[in-house]
């Protein structure tokens, strides 16, 4: 498992995981999204820099820049030349129920599927889901 140390200062944390099969540009655009769904990435927050994100994380710089520009074209970035990577404040474009109801399945199939493999049952998995969903319901209430 690969980390980026950067929680310690109040940034974002990343981490990797080596041996799940899942591509690392993929990990990287999953936990931006997992994070700003979390709330702990919010509109504004600037993320690490593509060099000092492959240095942290050990990666090719290719691979954050990959991640970084999908992230980009899904409007969910925004690059600012000199400045830095920010997390957009757009609204990310609405799906419609279907593709939505139809990407929200396919995620949780891989969820239960990659924690079953791990030696995790679904009462592990709801268990844990409520213990995030509390910070994130409080972090709401309080705005």
């Amino acid at each position: 498992m690969s980390s980026a140390n950067t929680n310690g200062n109040g940034r974002f944390s990343f981490r990797l995981d080596m041996a799940s099969g899942v591509p690392v540009y993929r990990q990287i655009i999953d936990q931006v999204t997992a994070g700003m769904a979390t709330r702990s990435l919010k509109p504004g927050d600037q993320l690490p820099t593509v060099r000092q994100l492959a240095v942290d994380l050990a990666i090719n710089p290719n691979t954050v820049v990959r991640a970084y520009r999908e992230l980009e074209i899904r409007g969910v970035l925004e690059t600012q030349q000199g400045t830095g990577t920010f997390i957009s404040d757009q609204e990310p474009k609405p799906d419609d129920a279907a593709d939505r109801n139809r990407r929200l399945d396919l995620i949780m199939d891989e969820f239960v599927a990659r924690a079953g493999a791990g030696g995790f049952t679904v009462n592990d998995l709801m268990e844990r889901l409520r213990d995030i969903q509390q910070p994130a319901q409080k972090a709401k209430k309080g705005r």
